[in-house]
């Protein structure tokens, strides 16, 4: 059974685990991303996610077991709707292959309705490859795919609130 649950302040220290093994899997294709002094890697907005309002912390769970993250940003809106991003998004390489990133990216889709914008770094071909398998399903290939300024990679922008819509 796979499930997300919100990340409570409590638990903090279990995510920043989770980012630790997220950002090694990672470091491939992020050559300027290195450990620090500490022989950790070290992600800056942690504490954002309880600190300001519009981040949104998800545990992935499969039969319970931890199994990764979900962190989603709300960016703000745009015609009347909201703007999200998949700030991060991990799932450990033992439940990778059996639809659980899909069915976890699908669930917060849904949770989250409004405009929604997924980017992945250029170096990151299997996330790129997840990405579009994933959104092409859930929006029936009705979806785009930009480049932004300041972002080096394709982002892939959808509306959940328009799917949402046309399956009442």
């Amino acid at each position: 059974m796979i499930s997300i649950q919100e990340v409570e302040y409590e638990q903090k220290s279990i995510l920043r685990n989770l980012l630790e093994l997220y950002k090694y899997d990672f470091s491939e294709f992020d050559p300027e991303d290195d450990l620090n002094a500490n022989g950790l890697y070290e992600y800056k907005y942690l504490d954002h996610y309880w600190t300001e309002d519009g981040r949104y912390p998800f545990f992935i769970k499969v039969d319970d077991k931890l199994a990764g993250f979900a962190l989603v940003r709300m960016h703000g809106t745009e015609l009347n709707e909201n703007i999200y991003s998949m700030a991060e998004f991990f799932v450990m390489k033992k439940y990778r292959k059996q639809k659980v990133g899909q069915t976890v990216a699908q669930e917060l889709f849904n949770r989250f309705r409004g405009i929604w914008k997924v980017a992945q770094i250029e170096a990151n071909q299997p996330a790129q490859d997840f990405w579009r398998k994933t959104i092409d399903r859930y929006t029936d290939g009705n979806y785009q795919e930009i480049r932004e300024e300041g972002w080096e990679g394709p982002i892939q922008t959808f509306s959940s609130a328009a799917r949402h819509n046309d399956n009442k």
